[in-house]
């Protein structure tokens, strides 16, 4: 497609000599001999790249500079001058005019003009386009209470610099929070430093976080700047923080209270200014119990909690979910888009989604790859939610699972029930939900063992 070029200029000569340059190198032109035809034409024809002429009868060039901005302030506008002063170019430049050149227009000036305002105007819609794509990619998507709740808690921790603490299971979008906390809040642009510290070796980890020195260790050939040092100004996200060893969490600490890092082989402390958000899958205050996590660690990073609820507890985000993930791999992948049946959106509500919001984005991606038609149905579907929609229905209809004999079985039944519903509701904290249910966390505890209750079965 040829790209859109205004001339703006009173004299036709002018006019006349850039349309045969212009069209001769393939572009489009389009002329204007004054302020307000210009301003039409921009309105009316939405050209690519203005040149515009300064001195003009009426409305003069800067003038008509300032009007087009107001209608496209991404338009590359070039200013052109029989009689150009440093003064002029300056304002011009002030005002957003992409460059200032003089008359006579040689060939050679006004095509590397125009290449490099045209090269500039894709890269920014290239950017433009990618920081979409990435914000589409980590979007929160759901209209459930618990996300609103969620989505409330962001809003009002995000400005502060307060430590944030995400938990819930693996997969139910703690880096997305993370993420929205950050883009919302002072320090959106600084940098978002994201660690996986479940991933990184022992042996590693206080270098990754904290860096190193230059023969500090075997192996450590050069400096290396830890991530509190890359995050300086912006925000770090600790993820998988429970599987932080101790000494490791001792250095965290010092950083929180503090605000200084040692890299390892290093005397020297170094000041960082970091907003720390962490998250975890498990459940710290039983891993206080044990031993394995540091109580004051704790306090410092859970100034404000927030809980991330399994996908089976907000069945309800699940077709809004399944409709987002289509649309986005349909755009990737060049697919048509992809509607699905009430049934199989019927199926996708009723699976248990052991890994969560992970768990359905692959599969919707999946079904959107291997599905030849226009439309899901529950045969397009992978046959574990096929086979858990049935055992559902059949369930429902008192054909299927096996009533209890006796009161105390149907008791202990309805009992466990109800513990693991209630643990899940609250990402299985042990205090949360001993007191959300009214009873002693040592009595909780011991349900759990009578009745063999394990995050990692009945999740």
């Amino acid at each position: 497609m040829k790209s859109r070029i205004l001339v703006v200029d009173d004299e036709a000569a002018i006019r006349d000599s850039m349309r045969m340059i212009l069209e001769y190198e393939g572009y489009e032109f389009l002329g204007a001999h004054g302020g307000q035809d210009a301003i039409a034409a921009v309105e009316r024809d939405g050209p690519d790249m203005v040149f515009l002429d300064i001195k003009m009868p009426g409305m003069d060039g800067l003038d008509v500079l300032g009007r087009i901005k107001a209608i496209s302030e991404q338009l590359p506008v070039v200013m052109i001058s029989g009689h150009g002063t440093v003064s002029t170019a300056v304002e011009a430049t002030k005002l957003g005019a992409f460059d200032f050149i003089e008359k006579p227009l040689a060939s050679d000036r006004v095509l590397l003009t125009i290449r490099n305002a045209l090269d500039q105007s894709r890269l920014r819609d290239e950017n433009r386009s990618l920081r979409r794509a990435v914000e589409v990619r980590h979007e929160m998507v759901g209209a459930s209470p618990s996300l609103k709740q969620i989505v409330d808690a962001v809003r009002r921790a995000a400005p502060t610099n307060a430590t944030v603490l995400i938990q819930g299971e693996s997969g139910v979008g703690k880096e997305l929070v993370a993420r929205m906390i950050h883009a919302n809040s002072l320090r959106r642009r600084e940098r978002f430093v994201q660690v996986n510290c479940a991933a990184i070796p022992d042996d590693l980890i206080e270098s990754e976080l904290f860096g190193h020195e230059k023969g500090s260790f075997t192996g450590a050939t050069e400096k290396q700047i830890g991530k509190f040092e890359q995050a300086d100004r912006g925000t770090i996200f600790l993820d998988e923080i429970g599987d932080m060893s101790l000494k490791t969490q001792a250095k965290v600490l010092r950083v929180l209270q503090e605000g200084e890092v040692e890299r390892v082989g290093s005397a020297r402390t170094l000041k960082v200014d970091v907003r720390v958000i962490a998250a975890t899958n498990k459940d710290l205050e039983r891993e206080i119990e044990r031993g394995t996590f540091r109580e004051d660690l704790f306090f410092r990073l859970s100034v404000i909690p927030i809980s991330v609820p399994p996908l089976r507890d907000r069945a309800e985000d699940i077709p809004l979910l399944a409709r987002h993930f289509a649309d986005l791999f349909a755009r990737e992948n060049n697919f048509r888009p992809k509607r699905f049946t009430p049934s199989a959106i019927d199926a996708l509500q009723h699976y248990r989604w052991k890994g969560n919001i992970r768990e359905l984005r692959n599969t919707i991606e999946r079904v959107i790859i291997m599905t030849s038609g226009d439309t899901v149905d529950v045969h397009d579907l992978p046959e574990p939610l096929r086979s858990e929609t049935r055992t559902v229905v059949a369930t429902d209809d008192g054909e299927g699972g096996e009533a209890p004999g006796t009161l105390r079985e149907f008791k202990e039944t309805a009992e466990r029930s109800f513990l693991v519903q209630k643990l899940r509701e609250n990402a299985w904290n042990i205090s949360k939900t001993a007191e959300a249910i009214g009873t002693p966390r040592s009595n909780l505890y011991k349900k759990l063992e009578q009745y063999n209750i394990r995050q990692e079965t009945d999740q």
